[in-house]
């Protein structure tokens, strides 16, 4: 069997859902080094303890970081220190709110997009210089910002805020090219998260959080060898 090669990983909103569940399937891999970025530190402590439990020699690195308002020349010197190179980040954080579009103020809109877009912009201006060939950025987009699907009121906000963050992706799989730093992005259909309950109240995905957490891990390690700049749908169900 071929050896697994040692990956050093970001992950942002690691502290529940499909974030918190992608640093666990990361984690089960002994020579992974994974940053779990969250701002709640006591969410990060309990995803520390359950990845011990399942592997006590996996390196997962908890920081409490909000990539919203902190000082990235805080986080910088941590991540050259303590992972060097990156060869993959995840841009899983978000946040969301579901109102009627004429109760939606400009200041809910901006909130979107500082959650979903520019704090992604940030994280990737900031860790690009420690990216070589063959890394892969993925952003976690959404079904509700993909074009074409099918559009849920109250969402107009966030679903905006989404597609803005799929175009960044194409953008920036066409300008990074010469690099050899592949991006993409996954459009997320409903997974069972507290976010999914937030869009939806009471309805029930067919996806669990630790199903789409392990298929995200899955394709940020491979996927780049197969697809570039890509928005690729991850639904069963609408929603």
């Amino acid at each position: 069997m071929p050896k697994n090669p040692e990956m050093n990983i970001i992950i942002t909103g690691a502290s529940s859902g499909i974030g918190f569940e992608a640093a666990l399937e990361f984690s089960l891999q002994k020579q992974n080094k994974i940053v779990a970025i969250a701002r709640t530190a006591d969410k990060l402590r309990k995803l520390l303890e359950i990845a011990r439990s399942i592997n006590p020699e996996c390196t997962l690195l908890p920081v409490e970081f909000d990539i919203v308002n902190d000082d990235y020349a805080a986080l910088l010197p941590f991540l050259k220190e303590r992972l060097g190179n990156i060869d993959i980040l995840i841009n899983n954080a978000g946040s969301l709110i579901n109102k009627p579009f004429l109760e939606t103020t400009e200041a809910d809109l901006g909130e979107m997009l500082q959650s979903n877009v520019i704090a992604h912009f940030r994280m990737i201006q900031n860790v690009l210089p420690l990216m070589g060939s063959g890394s892969h950025i993925v952003n976690i987009g959404s079904m509700g910002g993909f074009q074409g699907s099918v559009k849920f009121p109250g969402l107009s906000a966030y679903s905006a805020s989404k597609a803005a963050l799929h175009t960044l992706t194409e953008c920036l799989a066409f300008e990074l090219a010469e690099t050899g730093i592949k991006v993409n992005c996954l459009a997320l259909g409903s997974a069972q998260t507290e976010m999914l309950e937030a869009a939806f109240p009471g309805y029930q995905s067919p996806v669990m959080a630790f199903e789409m957490g392990k298929y995200i891990a899955d394709f940020a390690k491979t996927g780049h060898k197969f697809f570039n700049g890509k928005i690729l749908p991850v639904a069963v169900t609408t929603p």
